[in-house]
């Protein structure tokens, strides 16, 4: 809880300073060695950390804003080859991501086996989810629900986005009028991943699915009518999640062909 603030630490060695709940707004630590530093709930509004020395540093809860400068920040320790990010907060997970296995790991296991399901959670619709998700399960994914009926400080679409962005393919149970219209809306145009729309038998989908079908009809899949629970478990893998991988495979294809030109000299 020191209070630093305007001080100037430019260059200082700091290795394994405890600096939790310090007051460092204005400060400047720019070329300062910060290995090991505890910086948890640390106030950095309008500090310049420019090209400090941050591996090993515990950077969690941390205050900042538009003016902190926290470019050519050194996330390796000397004796390594020189590698730098631009935000104190993600120069922790960036070395971890580079130097540990298992964190890589879960990060592919995610990419390959990740999951989400879309839906809203009221007490009908739940035994719904709560059983695709089992299923899923079962069949070696990774499930990955959020409950839109509870509070949350993060905005439903934002969060929905970034775990979208996480899933090998979506389900997406469209059987009550509200489900889901806005999360779709803004997921479907802006990630080319596999969409499993689904629908009990006798309900419409929310008015906007028809063109969301139609624009994005390449990653967006037939939807699939269910009479009953049982029924619809019993044709997942067959009626989801095949599907779903097979128009993963194909996706990737496209992603990875060669744009096509044209050229003025052909059109004569």
């Amino acid at each position: 809880m020191a209070n630093l603030e305007h001080a100037d630490l430019t260059g200082a060695r700091l290795i394994d300073a405890n600096l939790t709940w310090a007051n460092l707004r204005h400060s400047v630590l720019r070329h300062a060695i910060l290995e090991g530093a505890i910086l948890v709930g640390a106030k950095l509004e309008d500090a310049d950390i420019r090209e400090a020395k941050v591996y090993g540093v515990s950077a969690w809860n941390l205050k900042m804003n538009e003016g902190t400068k926290q470019t050519n920040l050194v996330i390796t320790p000397a004796d390594e080859p020189e590698i730098t990010v631009d935000d104190l907060e993600v120069a922790q997970f960036v070395y971890l991501l580079l130097r540990n296995e298992k964190i890589r790991n879960v990060i592919d296991t995610i990419g390959k086996k990740g999951v989400l399901i879309l839906g809203r959670f009221t007490e009908e619709r739940k035994t719904v989810l709560n059983a695709i998700r089992d299923r899923l399960r079962e069949l070696g994914f990774v499930p990955m629900m959020f409950d839109f009926e509870r509070p949350t400080q993060r905005d439903f679409t934002e969060t929905i986005m970034i775990l979208a962005g996480m899933s090998r393919f979506i389900i997406a149970d469209i059987t009550n009028p509200k489900a889901c219209p806005l999360e779709l809306q803004a997921t479907i145009p802006n990630y080319m991943i596999p969409f499993v729309p689904i629908i009990q038998e006798d309900e419409e989908p929310f008015a906007m699915f028809k063109d969301l079908k139609q624009k994005y009809d390449d990653w967006v899949l037939d939807m699939l009518v269910y009479d009953s629970v049982a029924n619809l478990l019993s044709v997942l893998d067959r009626a989801v999640v095949r599907p779903a991988l097979e128009k993963a495979d194909q996706l990737v294809l496209k992603k990875a062909e060669l744009m096509r030109n044209r050229h003025v000299r052909d059109c004569f």
